[in-house]
């Protein structure tokens, strides 16, 4: 494949009149979702990584500066797809493992499952991690096609390369587990004893199995597939859900980048990504839809600082509920609609995203379904006198552990008080000197309990999802589980 590649395809097809817009008061979306990135990685947000795509996206667009993710993955989707807290939709104490029992509920309504009933054509590529059992897939959730990986590319076996970066040597493999133990434990969240083979699916089906040589072609397979998708439904509304696999370890950038930026594989996939979202941006160009579709680009949770992810000026790593665990970078693009060159330092979240969609687009809310996002579209468009949403719950698994109103956020463990207006590294402690402001937080912290609850499953979660002999989608043996998803081959 040659860079320029999807480019040219579009741009053909701009110039042969085939190109038709979507309605123009029913824009198209695109959520562009990065897996660990950290909020200082791209070039206009300080970092000397080479992002010249993104850096056009927010010259063109609005920045988010405080938007809301999660800790990690799984629940960070969650929240996403059905605009509500990650406890509320998908309530687990971390992140989902292959072949595990539960997922999100089928009856969950998806961002998907609201423009479809309004008649977007909806597509999910890339990275899924809501559960890999068939009522849990993402064509069971609303969306109409299905490319991808279905959970994060270090879930398999360590042989395969997926516990290792591109070149490096592969660990030690684990002793076997001793006769008669189970090949899997449950412990209510996923299968963690040992990890199958990465499968990569379409739709319902297992078409293959990741190995290591695979891994550093996902990222413009996703893209290929993406300019695809854009190309096909450019006749009508549509949703596209791309949610690379990118930059999570195991780090396997395309061999045409690798070596490339000046941070190492880390950069050289930040580049890649870069590469891919400018790809995205200029087909919409060349088939005329750029003013006619919001395009969202976000990560799924903050940097992993351990494996070389930078989230300054923000403290905290991803898996915490420091800022720098949580907070991401957000790009919000549509021209001619969203302000371009501007930043927004009010708070947004993963969860804002369900009713911001279906508000633009004038479809209605899931009836008799509580939500916790808000409508987003007046910051999205600049209206210096909006601000949709004041507070925010910072959960880490079942448990509640900060709370965010305005400027201020109290970490409730240890009673912590900070002014991410004047300190957004989280560094000085000034509770001492503002006893109001945390009994206010405090107060907000409690009137939880009668809902998602501070600690454990409170009344307002929603159940799981869950199916009866839940196994991987590959076997150890390369065999494709064969009630599970459809034609079954054998992967050597």
């Amino acid at each position: 494949m040659h860079l320029p590649r999807f480019s040219l395809l579009c741009l053909a097809l701009a110039g042969s009149g085939v190109a038709h817009a979507a309605t123009a008061d029913r824009p198209n979306f695109i959520v562009i979702n990065i897996d660990d990135l950290g909020y200082r990685e791209l070039g206009s947000w300080g970092s000397t990584n080479r992002t010249p795509h993104l850096d056009r996206m927010a010259a063109e667009g609005r920045k988010l500066l405080s938007h809301y993710a999660a800790p990690v993955c799984s629940p960070s989707r969650a929240s996403l797809l059905t605009g509500s807290y990650p406890k509320r939709a998908l309530p687990i104490p971390h992140v989902l493992f292959p072949g595990a029992a539960i997922g999100l509920h089928p009856d969950e309504v998806t961002i998907a499952d609201v423009l479809k009933g309004a008649g977007y054509a909806t597509g999910c590529i890339g990275k899924w991690h809501l559960g890999d059992q068939k009522p849990f897939l993402p064509l069971q959730q609303g969306f109409e096609m299905y490319h991808g990986i279905p959970y994060s590319n270090d879930m398999g076996p360590a042989a395969e390369g997926v516990k290792s970066n591109f070149g490096a040597p592969l660990p030690t493999p684990k002793a076997p587990p001793k006769k008669g133990a189970p090949a899997f434990e449950d412990d209510g969240t996923g299968l963690r004893a040992s990890q199958p083979p990465l499968p990569i699916m379409e739709g319902n089906t297992v078409v293959g199995r990741v190995r290591a040589s695979d891994q550093a072609e996902y990222t413009r397979v996703y893209t290929e597939r993406a300019v695809t998708f854009i190309r096909d439904r450019r006749d009508r509304p549509f949703l596209l859900y791309l949610a690379h696999n990118a930059v999570h370890f195991p780090l396997y950038p395309h061999a045409e980048f690798r070596g490339k930026s000046p941070n190492g594989l880390l950069g050289d996939w930040i580049e890649e990504v870069d590469w891919s979202v400018g790809q995205i941006l200029e087909c919409l160009r060349s088939l005329g839809l750029d003013r006619r579709t919001l395009v969202l680009f976000v990560s799924d949770n903050g940097g992993p600082v351990n494996q070389g992810a930078t989230n300054t000026p923000l403290r905290g790593s991803k898996s915490s509920t420091l800022e720098g665990g949580i907070r991401v970078p957000g790009i919000a693009w549509w021209p001619g609609t969203i302000p371009a060159g501007t930043s927004t330092p009010a708070i947004t979240a993963m969860c804002d995203i369900l009713p911001t969609f279906a508000s633009l687009a004038g479809a209605p809310l899931p009836a008799g379904r509580r939500l916790d996002g808000v409508d987003q579209s007046p910051i999205l468009k600049g209206d210096p006198k909006a601000h949709p949403r004041d507070t925010f719950l910072y959960h880490r698994g079942f448990v509640l552990e900060a709370v965010r109103s305005g400027a201020w956020k109290l970490h409730l463990a240890k009673g912590e008080l900070y002014n991410l207006e004047t300190d957004v590294g989280e560094a000085r402690n000034v509770a001492a000197d503002n006893a109001d402001i945390v009994h206010r937080l405090t107060a907000i912290a409690a009137a939880t309990d009668g809902d998602l609850g501070r600690e454990g499953i409170g009344p307002g979660c929603r159940p799981l999802g869950r199916v009866a002999n839940a196994a991987p989608l590959i076997a150890a043996d390369g065999t494709v589980r064969a009630d599970a998803i459809g034609p079954k081959p054998k992967f050597p």
